[in-house]
């Protein structure tokens, strides 16, 4: 796999990362020895970005990551995030931006993940009751103590994302991108980014498995899966999302690669690192062929045709969580 500079503060990734949340949260029934296998499938390919973050779980997944990669930490890029208050219980307590709590963060995911140093630090979500500048402030300080090497910002707002960038350099953003969710397109944000030198780092870069072509109705989810109280899968979104998955599967046969390869190669040629999450070897050997999957205009033009800016019905989150976006 082709490494790629992620931002421009010097930090270089494999073009493709792995979501590593799945293997401990959200997404119904988890294998700990299968998600071992896969992480180390993973790096096996070329993989180096591991994302996770002390909320999964929580903990359960930095501590994953911490046995996944024992003896293999020169390999690994490891991205986790702060700013949602956790007790050390596990207790959700909010958001978070302030000094203290990151610091105190910090120290407890250096402790989960086993390590001495985060390769990248993300705020999770922005708090609103705390300026931007103290929560970058706090982060930058862990910068200059060793203990993490990059700083980055997830799903945040174009002006905010300057505010931070400001008080130090920003590696990466992270959000929602995909066929299903191109916002950022729109919101300011890509605008952003490329003017600042920042890198794009895409959450749920196959629509939470929609676009996989996999899932044919709600009743495919676990119980425990918050895919059921995702509006994309619920009554007529549902229907309307898979008439477009459908069309994304045409294109898709047509080039002789998987709906998931296409929609994967559709966001690394936006230039984006995709970190789509599997806790299953074989669909991580599925979507790390997509690095090897060649986009052309003619693609590009076809998929817009099915798939253009703001084609999937319904909010992306439900809609307490929608509130924690754009900060």
């Amino acid at each position: 796999m082709e490494m790629r500079a992620l931002g421009t503060q010097g930090l270089h990734v494999g073009a493709e990362g792995l979501g590593c949340m799945g293997m401990s949260a959200y997404y119904g029934a988890t294998d700990e020895a299968e998600s071992l296998a896969t992480i180390h499938r993973a790096l096996e390919l070329g993989v180096t970005l591991l994302d996770t973050a002390e909320t999964y779980g929580p903990f359960i997944n930095e501590q994953l990551l911490a046995k996944a990669v024992a003896g293999r930490r020169e390999q690994v890029v490891i991205a986790t995030k702060t700013g949602i208050e956790l007790d050390d219980d596990g207790t959700y307590r909010g958001p978070n931006g302030g000094r203290d709590y990151i610091h105190r963060a910090a120290e407890r995911s250096l402790r989960h993940l086993g390590t001495d140093y985060i390769d990248l630090y993300y705020l999770h979500r922005v708090d609103p009751a705390v300026p931007i500048e103290e929560s970058i402030g706090a982060m930058a300080e862990l910068v200059a103590a060793g203990k993490v090497r990059y700083l980055g910002i997830s799903e945040a707002a174009a002006a905010t994302i300057r505010r931070a960038h400001a008080v130090h350099p920003l590696t990466a953003v992270q959000t929602e991108y995909s066929l299903f969710e191109r916002g950022l397109e729109e919101n300011g944000v890509r605008d952003a980014l490329d003017e600042l030198g920042i890198g794009l780092v895409a959450y749920s870069p196959l629509g939470r498995g929609f676009l996989s072509g996999a899932i044919t109705s709600p009743d495919d989810f676990a119980d425990d899966d918050f895919r059921r109280t995702d509006p994309r899968f619920q009554g007529d979104n549902f229907r309307r999302n898979l008439a477009v998955v459908d069309e994304v599967k045409r294109l898709a046969d047509a080039k002789s690669v998987t709906p998931s390869q296409l929609a994967l190669a559709w966001v690394l040629r936006q230039g984006a690192v995709p970190i789509p999450g599997t806790k299953r070897r074989r669909y991580l050997e599925e979507n790390i062929a997509a690095t090897g999957v060649t986009i052309t205009d003619e693609d590009i033009a076809a998929i817009e045709a099915v798939a253009p800016r703001g084609v999937a019905s319904g909010d992306r989150y439900a809609p307490e969580l929608m509130s924690h976006l754009d900060g």
